[in-house]
């Protein structure tokens, strides 16, 4: 919608598609809100129709850059309306990070949306990648814990929990927004997951974990060798284990700097 010529324009759009989602019964998933402007308001828009039409949890903003540069009082009315409209937010660190604020000089906004708060409000925030190959992001490889990584390091979020809750924006939060059933590791869900070479989420993000066995319906569909490096020098282990310091992370990563209130 902010696209389109005119905010007017913009909210009309979304009342036409949102309708319509309503009569077919198909889920939402807007790019919303994808600029600088702090006056690129759509994402409230986009609450207010998914409340009247009773589409709670069933309609996701992807974006909402402009949330980035609004001022902090809008910004706290607008987060309760989105969390009370059931509406989830989805980022896209990666190619946020890219393109917003191109034409700031400095300071340079980093434009990704405010993930700790929208997830301080209990907001299902998931991460996407967006763009893989093309003209606006050529260095994508599809790769979730990239995005994660980048996700965790714009939005500042290396207290543990906050490192856990961006593992979580890779993978349940999204199946939650997809309405995956059986997802999960756990009896009766459905066998598809990835074997990482980590021992734990925190550190899967921090090494960008091999994924040693991908396995779908419970078919191992796909499987790379476990990463090692040797060492040629004396006195030495012969080789090194990349996840030996996940213990080292768990001490020193506690203390939180990150801030979830406005």
């Amino acid at each position: 919608p902010h696209f389109e010529r005119t905010m007017a324009d913009g909210a009309e759009s979304i009342r036409i598609l949102c309708e319509l989602a309503a009569q077919l019964g198909c889920p939402v998933d807007m790019h919303c809100d994808e600029t600088d402007d702090p006056l690129s308001r759509h994402i409230e828009t986009l609450a207010f129709h998914t409340q009247r039409l009773g589409m709670q949890d069933r309609v996701a903003g992807s974006h909402l850059t402009s949330m980035h540069s609004m001022d902090d009082y809008y910004v706290s009315k607008l987060i309760p309306l989105i969390r009370d409209a059931g509406v989830h937010a989805i980022a896209n660190p990666l190619i946020n990070i890219t393109l917003q604020g191109r034409q700031d000089t400095y300071p340079k906004r980093r434009g990704m949306t405010r993930v700790p708060e929208l997830m301080a409000a209990d907001i299902n925030v998931a991460f996407g990648h967006d763009c893989v190959m093309d003209p606006w992001y050529a260095l994508g490889s599809g790769d979730m814990l990239e995005v994660a990584a980048m996700g965790l390091h714009v939005g500042q979020m290396t207290s543990v929990d906050a490192m856990r809750a961006c593992f979580a924006a890779v993978t349940a939060n999204p199946a939650r927004i997809l309405g995956l059933d059986g997802y999960g590791i756990a009896p009766g869900c459905r066998a598809d997951f990835v074997l990482l070479q980590a021992q734990d989420p925190v550190e899967a993000i921090r090494l960008r974990a091999t994924r040693l066995k991908v396995f779908r319906a419970g078919r191992l569909i796909a499987e790379t060798p476990a990463a090692t490096a040797a060492l040629h020098l004396e006195g030495r282990p012969p080789t090194v284990n990349w996840t030996a310091h996940g213990a080292r992370t768990k001490q020193t990563a506690t203390k939180s700097w990150d801030r979830p209130e406005l």
